[in-house]
């Protein structure tokens, strides 16, 4: 038994085997089932019976050809037929068939392959036209235990292609739910496979068994997390627009590059161009994918659909905020601020963080006097909220260059809301600007203790020993733990880089620092791959990188610095 599969057109086997005689009535072409058939090299020709040619035969063979070019079947059909059964001879077994399938006559055709697959039992083409044909007649009875057997006999490594090619062959039946039902049978004894779990999903789905179809597409998904295969079978299986856009929003959270996934929500907006969940979704994936014009024309219209039709289940003050952020980003704090008035009073939580953002923008454009009274104008009795207000007032300080009044801030947050690992996390950094280092230790070994699984305060903490340039074996041993729960955060990296250069790996430095600058092109990334590159060398390429984080941030500390330590100029 041959043990790989490959796809091929019943039809296609006959136009290369069965070419009818001239006058004969025209082939028939039925739209049968693909067939499956050994990708291994052909087998040897079958051991043909050895029978004399005598006259009597002869006779009987020429005349059932001449018979069948002047345009009879039946007559020719019936003697190559029990020619075959006399002589045990397949070939006459498959022309039988032949006729009968140019005469269009499926049960003499079925008759003849099966009397032939029953002489030639080696013979994949015999079982191409008896597998097509069985499933073409929905005689899963007979087909199953054939392709039980080969799914059986395939190498492990190979059984999972095997099973969508048995899944595409199925798939021709005339009969759905029984080719359906067949499918779950034969997959069922290799759940552990992710195909299994896809083909099975497909199968429920068609038997209309929306439940079991997304419990195995979210088991496949389990064991292939990025499959796009797999999440648009849980998608199939999902009833309701809305509950789609959903499922396929959170996979491309995560996998924004799954052009697939990103097609189906395409397909959503052509069919509903109007429909809110779509468009909420198209804008959340075009920020994922860094489009942020076309995140804001599918969220700008949201808003227009949702002003003309509003929805009671609907809250659009997320779409608000991201709306103000993309004007943040291109600098146009005015219209930031015109979605940030947009949302609604009666929600509690957004009018929270508009307002924070509010006070935010009036920082950035250097109104702290504004920004102050925006956040003493926050009224609330929640400890969280209030420790929100805390942090965002030493971030606006900070972000401002105003170190000691924001480290005095946060250092008051601090005794005030002792057991908030966030506003210990930004003390401890707003301690370390004022020269602080002891204290910013102290307070992120806290962090620690309070937050075990927080990434950034281990990387905060290897950062600044590596900085310093003191204790580098702690250093690297407190990154490394930062980077082992967050492997591609690009911020980690760099702070591996940089303490691998401190220690002097320049290979290992420049390895690191390269792959956090290709996740994220940040100017300090860029500088310190900068500095690695002028000490290995490859200064032409550091002094590109220096002019790039130049042109990005021309005011970043560490830009400065840099250049001062390496006495450079651009």
């Amino acid at each position: 038994m041959k043990t790989a599969f490959a796809i091929v057109t019943l039809s296609g086997l006959l136009s290369a085997c069965a070419v009818a005689p001239r006058g004969a009535p025209p082939a028939a072409a039925p739209v049968a089932p693909e067939t499956v058939r050994s990708t291994d090299a052909p087998a040897p020709p079958a051991a043909l019976p050895s029978v004399p040619l005598t006259s009597e035969l002869l006779y009987k063979l020429l005349k059932a050809e001449l018979d069948f070019q002047a345009g009879a079947w039946q007559g020719p059909y019936i003697a190559l037929l029990g020619a075959a059964q006399e002589t045990r001879d397949p070939r006459l077994a498959q022309r039988a068939a032949e006729m009968a399938l140019a005469a269009k006559q499926a049960t003499e055709a079925m008759a003849a392959i099966t009397l032939w697959r029953e002489l030639a039992p080696e013979s994949e083409e015999a079982a191409q036209y008896y597998l097509g044909f069985s499933i073409m007649s929905g005689d899963f009875e007979r087909v199953e235990p054939v392709l039980a057997a080969r799914l059986a006999e395939t190498p492990p490594a190979a059984r999972g292609g095997a099973l969508f090619q048995v899944q595409q062959l199925l798939g021709r039946a005339r009969d759905k739910r029984g080719a359906a039902r067949a499918m779950q049978r034969l997959a069922a004894p290799y759940q552990d496979l992710f195909e299994a779990r896809i083909v099975l999903s497909q199968s429920a789905h068609a038997l209309g068994d929306n439940e079991q179809a997304q419990a195995e597409a979210r088991a496949a998904l389990a064991r292939k997390p990025d499959a796009e295969l797999a999440v648009l079978a849980l998608a199939q299986a999902t009833s309701g627009d809305d509950a789609v856009a959903a499922v396929l929003a959170d996979f491309l959270a995560a996998h924004p590059q799954a052009r697939e996934v990103r097609d189906q929500f395409t397909h959503l907006l052509e069919g509903q161009p109007d429909h809110l969940g779509t468009l909420y979704a198209l804008g959340i994936l075009s920020l994922q994918l860094d489009e942020p014009q076309v995140a804001e024309r599918h969220l700008t219209r949201f808003m227009e659909v949702y002003g003309a039709h509003p929805d009671d289940e609907r809250d659009p003050s997320k779409v608000l905020m991201m709306l103000a952020q993309i004007a943040e980003d291109r600098g146009e704090y005015a219209a930031a601020q015109a979605w940030l008035d947009k949302v609604a009073a009666d929600n509690p939580q957004a009018q929270l963080l508009a307002r924070l953002k509010l006070a935010q923008l009036q920082g950035k454009q250097g109104q702290l006097s504004a920004a102050a009274a925006t956040l003493d104008a926050i009224d609330t009795e929640d400890r969280d909220q209030q420790a929100q207000v805390a942090l965002t007032r030493g971030q606006i300080l900070r972000d401002a260059g105003k170190f000691d009044a924001a480290y005095k801030a946060l250092e008051a947050a601090a005794r005030r809301f002792p057991g908030n690992p966030d506003v210990l996390y930004d003390f401890a950094l707003a301690a370390e600007k004022v020269g602080k280092v002891d204290v910013m230790e102290t307070t992120l070994r806290e962090v620690i203790a309070q937050a075990p699984e927080n990434h950034h305060a281990y990387n905060a903490l290897g950062y600044s020993l590596a900085e310093r340039n003191v204790r580098l074996d702690e250093a690297r041993q407190l990154i490394d733990k930062a980077l082992k729960m967050a492997p591609d955060d690009p911020f980690i990296m760099d702070s591996m880089g940089w303490v691998e250069y401190r220690l002097g790996n320049l290979r290992q430095a420049e390895e690191m620092l390269r792959r956090a600058y290709a996740l994220r092109t940040d100017p300090e990334i860029g500088v310190h791959l900068a500095e690695v590159l002028w000490k290995t060398g490859k200064r032409e390429d550091a002094q590109k990188l220096l002019r790039e984080a130049r042109a990005k941030d021309p005011k970043n500390d560490t830009l400065r610095s840099t250049l001062a330590r390496l006495n450079l100029k651009l």
